[in-house]
């Protein structure tokens, strides 16, 4: 039979103090909505259905083309928003997989085992539960003398008795399709929230004599549920462990994990080094032998095999093989840098390329520009692309030399293995093999500092 799939994504998340839906705070790099679709998605079904209230079209964006939208204008419970599905999911064979929003750290293998456990024990309803050191504030699950599960009691709801058991609903199930909204229609709000419990469903197929199981998870750090800043902060960090992790097996250094943060979608090559206080963000690649060193923040950029990155920013670009960046340069969006390339101190390269073997050790300024090979910026190069109003383009050809101190004013083309003076101001194209000075004329006034308060002489009379 099909599986099928609601997760619950309408609520507000008052506690998260925030404009933004609380599905929508990130975990290493995507919403904690995302993190769980691709969970599902783990069981292939073959429809999903996503809950959306509060802000639904921004929640509706992320998820876009992925999944069915059904829209909870009114926020009565867990139970009124599985109701919400029916239209798509009522009279379909199967079961269903119920799964809230804002549990990030549930894992496709984990839901798989939960689906399984349903499908072999023949139960018309299975719980994912977990056992909690501290379960205050969760769901508890009732089991008679023979373990079987008799229900869910809310914390609110709970007797003290109850309240001592550690076995909690982490919110995620599993149920016959068919008998879940036939159940849904059966409950009411009668409980100290007021609300329409999905819960309570559990109680209405115990009644009829329908088997329920619960099946318990392995590792209770996958049951948190992030209901403000101090869960998100605690989310962040398990995941951030976990794919630490899951880079070391594969063959990656960390020489401090604790401090390195890494997205989910980033990806790593063996016998990559990072150092501690590296960030990678986004789909940045690296490819094998990269090394990158301490307070490097580097964002949805391509890094190629046995490059360098020291104490430096790189913003979506793309970095060849065996390429040097650092201490403290900053590639900006819209980058490439060729392989051999070498950017240096205090270096700043915006949209443009450069070619293989290009150097600019120090000081230097590289904005909407094309760049030959084997080209020298000297320190304190400039090419000057704004004029307050427009962007304009620099290319320069193969081999050029530029002297220190040289201001290059777009637009400007400076041809194959030219020579730029130092100090000099380029306003004209500079054709090939040629020798561009743009200095202004020294004029020396011989013994005219003699007039100055701060000479030798003058001090002495």
């Amino acid at each position: 039979m099909s599986n099928y799939a609601i997760i619950l994504a309408a609520g507000k998340g008052t506690r998260m103090k925030s404009d933004l839906p609380k599905v929508l705070h990130k975990v290493s790099g995507i919403s904690m909505l995302e993190h769980v679709f691709r969970s599902v998605s783990a069981l292939n079904p073959a429809q999903t259905v996503t809950i959306v209230g509060h802000q639904s079209e921004m929640v509706e964006e992320v998820l876009a083309g992925q999944t069915n939208f059904a829209l909870q204008k009114e926020q009565l419970g867990t139970g009124h928003a599985v109701r919400m599905a029916e239209e798509v999911l009522g009279n379909l064979e199967g079961q269903t997989l119920v799964i809230a929003g804002d549990t990030p750290l549930i894992t496709g293998e984990s839901l798989k085992s939960l689906v399984d456990f349903h499908i072999n024990h023949k139960n018309v309803a299975t719980i994912l539960t977990a056992e909690a050191d501290n379960p205050f504030g969760y769901g508890r699950v009732v089991r008679n003398a023979d373990g079987e599960v008799l229900k869910i009691v809310e914390q609110k709801d709970a007797s003290d008795f109850e309240q001592q058991i550690k076995e909690i609903n982490t919110g995620t199930y599993v149920f016959d399709n068919r008998r879940l909204f036939e159940a849904l229609k059966e409950i009411t709000t009668d409980n100290a929230q007021g609300e329409y419990y999905l819960t309570d469903v559990i109680g209405i197929f115990r009644q009829a004599g329908e088997k329920v199981g619960a099946y318990m998870l392995r590792n209770f750090e996958e049951s948190l549920g992030v209901n403000d800043r101090y869960a998100l902060s605690i989310a962040e960090n398990v995941m951030r462990n976990r794919i630490n992790k899951g880079h070391m097996l594969n063959g990656v250094t960390f020489q401090n994990p604790a401090t390195t943060s890494i997205d989910i979608d980033v990806e790593i090559a063996g016998d990559v080094e990072l150092e501690g206080q590296v960030t990678l963000r986004g789909k940045t690649k690296l490819e094998t032998g990269v090394y990158v060193s301490a307070g490097s923040y580097l964002q949805d950029s391509h890094i190629g095999a046995n490059s360098r990155i020291t104490h430096s920013m790189i913003e979506e670009s793309t970095i060849g093989q065996n390429v040097t960046v650092g201490p403290y340069a900053h590639i900006r969006p819209d980058s490439s840098l060729a392989d051999e390339v070498h950017v240096g101190n205090f270096v700043e390269v915006k949209g443009s390329c450069l070619g293989a073997g290009t150097k600019a050790g120090h000081l230097t300024y590289i904005g909407n520009s094309e760049v030959g090979q084997n080209v020298n910026f000297g320190a304190g190069t400039i090419t000057v692309n704004y004029d307050g109003q427009s962007k304009y383009g620099t290319t320069i050809g193969d081999g050029v030399f530029i002297g220190s101190n040289s201001t290059l004013v777009a637009p400007l083309t400076i041809g194959d293995h030219a020579l730029l003076a130092a100090g000099s101001t380029i306003t004209s194209d500079v054709p090939e093999d040629g020798l561009a000075l743009g200095r202004s004329r020294q004029v020396n006034k011989d013994g005219y500092a003699v007039r100055f308060p701060h000479h030798p002489a003058r001090k002495e009379n």
